[in-house]
């Protein structure tokens, strides 16, 4: 299916680290759903990462009704052959927001890599300015080059971080989540020596960055997201055997915590910002790609 070229329009991506509280206040979800136009928005779910599909999906569903939400249904997306069938992109096209769930990324990428329906995911949040929400799974999937696999370490190694091809809805950057919760640091800075022009971004659990196209970022949840910028920084990487201990050398680290927005338009509480967080919040929010 052929998707006419539209004016942009402005949509959020609702990047969330996991484990997001869905029995008590609610807030991401809450959030997630106000973004999505409020209780009578068409909110989909897009639950192929998990191993237990319908699990997972009546769990958000009761979230989401108890919200408010009238309309909240599964996307029928669980195996590749789906992502090509007309109705699912139409229904992805029609809806007002796609939340997607946790699991496993590599086994979302299968169903959705190079399908119609994540071609109809773009068009959606890019062209007609649709919500799009992912935990866990579905947040490292937001970034192009993604982080697949890789233990917990206490400092950054070579060649011990297995990545692979996501969404690409988040060009510029490389997502992580479980961020603090899983001691994820060290992981992501040896993803980051692989792919220094990437921006690294780190999600706590029940933690969430809203990406709101051309305009600004904000945290909400629980904890905080880190953002790391290793674009000028020194590494011996080419020089190291596989699983070596990798020297990093000038990166930039900013610690975000929930409750703040940062805008890209000058303002005076901007004014005073270093100019690697602002380049920061500049990446993020732009919708321009770039190469694998």
């Amino acid at each position: 299916m052929r998707l006419a070229a539209q004016t942009p329009t402005r949509g959020r991506l609702v990047i969330v680290g996991g484990a997001e509280d869905r029995v008590q206040d609610r807030l991401i979800l809450r959030r997630f759903l106000q973004h999505a136009g409020g209780p009578q928005a068409r909110v989909r779910l897009l639950t192929a990462a998990s191993s237990v599909p319908l699990v997972v999906a009546a769990s958000y569903r009761q979230a989401f009704a108890e919200l408010g939400a009238g309309d909240c249904e599964l996307l029928p997306l669980l195996e590749r052959d789906a992502a090509f069938l007309p109705e699912v992109v139409q229904a992805i096209l029609d809806a007002d927001a796609i939340f997607i769930s946790g699991g496993n990324q590599s086994r979302l990428m299968d169903v959705l890599r190079e399908t119609p329906a994540m071609a109809a995911l773009h068009h959606a949040h890019r062209h007609l300015g649709r919500c799009i929400g992912g935990t866990s799974a579905g947040a490292a999937a937001m970034s192009r080059h993604m982080i697949v696999q890789g233990p917990a370490m206490r400092h950054p190694r070579k060649d011990v971080v297995g990545t692979g091809v996501g969404l690409g809805l988040l060009p510029a950057a490389i997502v992580d989540q479980h961020f603090s919760q899983r001691g994820r640091l060290a992981r992501l800075l040896s993803a980051l020596a692989q792919r220094p022009d990437l921006l690294g971004v780190g999600v706590d659990e029940d933690t969430a960055l809203v990406v709101e196209s051309q305009e600004a970022i904000e945290i909400i949840g629980s904890g905080a997201v880190t953002l790391v910028d290793a674009s000028s920084a020194h590494t011996n990487l080419a020089e190291l055997e596989p699983e070596s201990q990798i020297e990093m050398l000038g990166l930039q680290v900013h610690t975000l915590p929930a409750g703040r927005r940062y805008p890209v338009r000058p303002a005076r509480q901007n004014a005073t910002w270093p100019p690697g967080l602002r380049e920061a919040v500049q990446r993020l929010v732009e919708q321009v790609p770039l190469p694998s």
